[in-house]
């Protein structure tokens, strides 16, 4: 509410109660414009950026490129974290941000992006 418009409220009479009432209109409308908004996600295209814990979650989007059918496709860091199976120096470089892709037998996987 702008002071202009109380003031000329105040001027015609208007009672306390009407202004309180069109502050508190004026407040919930702006409260509702913010709710109707959608949250920005962020995207995190390095996995050095990356908080840990989101590296092998499913907000994290790996890319899977299969050697024998020379497939690319997406996986998500659950799936990922799978594969890496036994190798537990390469999923601690991951989470240190010092590696980003990785191989096994029949494939290499790389981190795309983490968007949440």
């Amino acid at each position: 509410m702008k002071n202009n418009d109380a003031e000329q409220m105040l001027l015609n009479n208007a009672s306390l109660d009407d202004l309180i009432k069109m502050k508190i209109e004026k407040e919930f409308m702006a409260d509702l414009e913010k709710a109707k908004q959608k949250p920005q996600k962020k995207v995190y295209t390095d996995i050095k950026d990356l908080p840990k814990e989101k590296i092998f979650s499913k907000d994290a989007v790996f890319k899977y490129f299969n050697r024998n059918t020379k497939c690319e496709s997406f996986i998500n860091g659950i799936q990922a974290e799978a594969l890496i199976g036994l190798q537990n120096s390469v999923r601690t470089q991951m989470l240190k941000g010092e590696l980003s892709a990785f191989t096994t037998d029949d494939a290499y996987i790389k981190f795309d992006k983490a968007e949440f």
